[in-house]
């Protein structure tokens, strides 16, 4: 017989102002515009809705040799190297930016301090687009280190004006760990006026905190290629909660559930509710008999659309 009573939702979870922001800004340039639309990279990391808005006509590139001229382009949520924004610019296309403002902070930050004679350290993850992005802003003088060894072996030209910066979506846990051996290594680095990691990233992590405490095992939707959704996984395993990663209801194994009473359940920031309501659909299926939520932080930031799109 199932032991399963309850599902667990974290509060919050899903969407955030940024990725909301993304999906509309393609969305409206398909109305306006008609499509195609091309978006470089995915818009955001979701399989569900990248696959959507491909049905609706947006195609998706990682290079702008793909684009043909007097094409409409948008950006994606995760930002893009100085170098696209140039090539962007001097090819003539209709572009709209959807790179999330809290990246484009970062952006900012960078620029200013390379015009103050700094060069950088950058905690993230080699390969990811805003990664890429941030690091692609400047031409010379920014260092990624991805974990502590990379912080032993890192070897910038000068010491004396050195700053740190970081993805947007690392394990805050994780990113301050990696910040106190640079501040260790580096004693004058200079950290930044606020956090990196962005609120909806935090309030997240937050509340996976406080649900691994509460559940037996903590079901993340997202998919595999989302930086923020595969923190929250981690987060949950390192506070001691058994915790899988799922793009879809169609990946949730009745096998996890075995032994199990209460499942926590939340979701990245680029999954859409509609996937979070497929799962609670298939737990029910396996016989949970109910659904619950707990407090948490109320996100009522709202991020503007680029001119042109509102």
């Amino acid at each position: 017989m199932s032991t399963l009573q309850d599902i667990v939702l974290a509060e919050p979870r899903g969407f955030c102002a940024g990725v909301d922001r993304a999906i509309e800004i393609v969305e409206r340039a398909l109305q306006k515009f008609g499509s195609p639309v091309y978006v470089r990279h995915e818009i955001v990391h979701n399989t569900f809705v990248v696959e959507d808005l491909k049905q609706r006509g947006a195609i998706f590139i990682e290079d702008l040799s793909q684009v043909p001229a007097g094409a409409t382009l948008v950006f994606s949520a995760h930002g893009v190297p100085k170098s696209v924004e140039q090539e962007a610019e001097r090819r003539g296309f209709r572009v709209f930016d959807a790179t999330c403002p809290l990246v484009t902070k970062v952006h900012v930050e960078v620029a200013k301090l390379h015009q103050e004679g700094y060069e950088l350290i950058m905690i993230g993850h080699k390969g990811h687009p805003e990664v890429e992005g941030t690091m692609g802003q400047l031409s010379r003088g920014i260092y990624l280190v991805e974990d502590l060894a990379d912080v032993a072996r890192v070897s910038p030209e000068q010491t004396k004006r050195l700053a740190v910066v970081t993805q947007t979506t690392l394990s805050v846990d994780d990113a301050a760990d990696i910040t106190r051996a640079v501040m260790a290594r580096f004693p004058n680095v200079r950290q930044p006026k606020q956090q990196d990691i962005c609120y909806a990233t935090q309030n997240r992590q937050d509340a996976v905190k406080l649900l691994s405490a509460q559940v037996d095992l903590v079901i993340v939707v997202g998919s595999p290629t989302s930086s923020n959704s595969n923190r929250l996984r981690d987060v949950a395993q390192r506070y001691g909660c058994e915790s899988h990663m799922v793009d879809n209801a169609g990946e949730l194994q009745q096998e996890w559930l075995a032994g199990k009473t209460h499942i926590g359940l939340t979701a990245g920031a680029s999954a859409p509710d509609i996937l979070v309501q497929q799962v609670i659909a298939r737990l029910r299926a396996f016989g949970a008999l109910s659904v619950r939520s707990l407090d948490g932080v109320q996100e009522t930031i709202k991020f503007p659309l680029p001119k042109g799109l509102k």
